[in-house]
């Protein structure tokens, strides 16, 4: 069974950096694609950022985009979000998540496998 286990979160100040990483725990990662996902108190679940299979590409959303940058390391089975000059408004659950997705990058749907989160809090 896959499982992905998050870590790096904290309690930060505006305009801080933190580095989320994603474990998982599988033969290999190679063919997934990765995507980091966040939920924030009173509000839907949103898209982050992803980057499929081969790396080639990488898709944010909006408000992150210039401040946060994911990338992935295969021989580990690790994925990455760096995220500099954060706001308030980044404070939620970021969630990793993984499947074979060839498409649609944004959608949460397409992801069959999903971490319990971890929390980034933003102070202002």
């Amino acid at each position: 069974q896959v499982q992905l286990v998050e870590s790096g979160g904290g309690l930060v100040q505006a305009g801080d950096s933190l580095r989320l990483s994603c474990v998982v725990s599988t033969r290999t990662i190679y063919w997934y694609a990765m995507g980091w996902f966040r939920h924030a108190p009173g509000k839907e679940r949103k898209f982050v950022a992803a980057i499929p299979w081969s790396g080639s590409n990488t898709y944010y959303a909006a408000p992150v985009k210039g401040r946060f940058t994911i990338s992935r390391d295969n021989a580990k089975n690790e994925v990455y979000l760096q995220m500099t000059s954060l706001k308030p408004e980044d404070t939620a659950v970021y969630y990793c998540a993984a499947g074979e997705v060839f498409s649609e990058f944004t959608e949460a749907e397409r992801y069959t496998y999903w971490g319990q989160g971890t929390q980034v809090t933003v102070s202002s």
